[in-house]
């Protein structure tokens, strides 16, 4: 079973809300599909918007390997205008060895959206396949609204598709173009579909109703040899069928394959290429690729993973370019933190007392509001800490905010420092916007002359948990701060009912966590470095 990949992302993709490429942009996803392998890439359509028509003239300069690129518009409007229509007239401008074109074949929509008859429609779906064919064109036929045409009136529907099979069409693509129809509906019509025209049959499917894959998977299933769909799943309304989470299932699980998909390793990167394209966050429960898709938290699931992965993963991430990841928390045991331990290069004893308070004492954390799963980089100073490999490299005396505002009056935010380096003691002042930044500013200062390698440090997300909300203002706070240092990132988590010290705590991790690494890394390299004997 070879299955034909046609890519939508940049034309049926842009639809989606908040979803905003640049002509450039498109570019740069075009080679990277074609790097993927595969076969058709919907550029857009280039009568409709200026962009779509920069980006097909430009497109011209891509040296692609392996896909084709199509362009995208509707059927005539007139019978009479065929021949000048300046949707076809577009199509064929951009010079695209493919083109897809879709016509009505839903009556309802035929006979009251344009109010023509059976057969004008039939005669604008002919005369369009057939003009663009003249030139030379491989023309693929979306069939818009086909399974609701269908089910409404198939004899209709059914009619449109050989009017498009007779002038040329090398393709016949049917829509669930509203997205609500179910995979056993989806099964029988491709099948009806099969036994009446002669040319391979396709399927797009939309996710209004969150079965856009597994509608494509039956169609595959019986019969359909061309899938359209977006990377990431992106597109208008629910968006369209995740080619992401349909090519693994075709290849690894229906003993399928696509005509140039070689490498399913690259899924997970380009995922994440695509969403940093269009500048969203990575959905980190997407199937196969997402971050969480193979994270554990659970302790018996955990253990079992470590005996065979298998029995709590249904493929091996490494086949997807992902990987496995265990996470601590209050319903981790043992096995999650010997897990982490292992995976953060921690050696811990097998059994005994020290093992077990470690146990406890995470889960004790987890409990009082300490959360692991984003601030791995605080965890990994616990274990550390507990196996005696580290020892806080300062230490904060003394902490206070000074916040000033009020009529006419300009605002003000103070933190004073008192911070014990060694034997010495370093007392600091810095204002900042807003009182955790003036607290950032004072550690830093504080630090610098004894640390001046944390001048790379930069904080780059901080979230606010509230985790007693009946409790009001006097409820538990938990800080989350995401730092780096241009070439690695690292979370830190704090807790407290003040969200002063829940930051301090967060901030203190983050410049702990970053020298221990580069002082053990320095460490490493010393030792590592060989003595030259006279």
């Amino acid at each position: 079973m070879v299955i034909e990949l046609y890519d939508t992302t940049l034309r049926d993709g842009t639809q989606g809300e908040h979803i905003n490429l640049s002509v450039q942009d498109k570019l740069l996803i075009a080679e990277r599909l074609d790097d993927f392998g595969v076969d058709y890439i919907e550029g857009g359509w280039p009568s409709s918007n200026p962009k779509d028509e920069e980006f097909f003239e430009k497109s011209k300069a891509l040296s692609l390997k392996r896909a084709r690129l199509s362009s995208f518009g509707s059927t005539a409007r007139s019978v009479s205008n065929i021949d000048n229509d300046p949707n076809l007239v577009g199509l064929l401008k951009s010079e695209t060895p493919v083109i897809t074109i879709f016509g009505k074949t839903w009556k309802a929509h035929s006979l009251k959206g344009l109010g023509i008859s059976d057969e004008e429609n039939a005669e604008l779906i002919n005369g369009s396949v057939r003009l663009l064919c003249s030139h030379g064109r491989e023309v693929f036929f979306d069939a818009e609204h086909f399974f609701d045409g269908w089910k409404d009136n198939a004899a209709f529907a059914e009619k449109m598709l050989l009017a498009a099979v007779e002038a040329g069409a090398k393709r016949v693509i049917l829509c669930d173009t509203n997205g609500g129809s179910l995979p056993h509906e989806v099964a029988a019509i491709v099948t009806r579909v099969r036994q009446i025209v002669s040319v391979p049959v396709g399927i797009h499917a939309h996710n209004d109703g969150g079965l856009a894959v597994a509608n494509s998977i039956e169609a595959i299933r019986a019969g359909a040899t061309q899938v359209q769909g977006t990377i990431n799943g992106i597109g208008e309304r629910c968006g369209n069928a995740d080619l992401i989470s349909i090519v693994p299932n075709v290849m690894l699980k229906m003993d399928g394959e696509f005509c140039n998909v070689r490498d399913l390793k690259q899924l997970t990167s380009m995922s994440k290429f695509v969403f940093e394209i269009l500048n969203l966050p990575p959905d980190t429960k997407a199937p196969f690729v997402g971050k969480s898709a193979f994270a554990h938290k659970g302790g018996i699931h955990v253990s079992a993973v470590m005996k065979e992965s298998s029995l709590y993963e249904h493929i091996d991430p490494a086949l997807v370019g992902n990987r496995q990841r265990v996470l601590v928390s209050e319903l981790a045991g043992q096995s999650n933190i010997r897990y982490k331990a292992q995976e953060l290069g921690i050696a811990l004893p097998e059994k005994g007392e020290l093992f077990r308070n470690l146990v406890n004492h995470v889960k004790t954390l987890e409990h009082q509001g300490l959360q692991f799963d984003g601030a791995e980089a605080s965890f990994e100073l616990i274990l550390r800490k507990a196996m005696g490999q580290f020892t806080p490299f300062f230490e904060v005396i003394e902490s206070k905010i000074n916040i000033e505002n009020g009529r006419d009056m300009r605002s003000v935010d103070q933190a004073v420092l008192k911070v014990a380096v060694g034997g010495e003691t370093e007392l600091t002042v810095a204002h900042g916007d807003g009182p955790v930044n003036a607290l950032d500013k004072a550690l830093r200062k504080a630090l610098i002359r004894f640390y001046p390698e944390i001048k790379v440090i930069r904080l780059i997300d901080y979230k606010v948990r509230v985790l007693e909300e009946k409790r009001g203002t006097s409820a538990k706070v938990r800080v989350l701060i995401e730092s780096s240092d241009g070439q690695k990132t690292w979370g830190t988590v704090g807790v407290s009912t003040n969200i002063i010290e829940a930051s301090l705590q967060a901030l203190g991790d983050s410049i702990n966590y970053y020298l221990f690494n580069i002082k053990s890394r320095a460490s490493s390299d010393v030792a590592a470095t060989p003595t030259l004997s006279t």
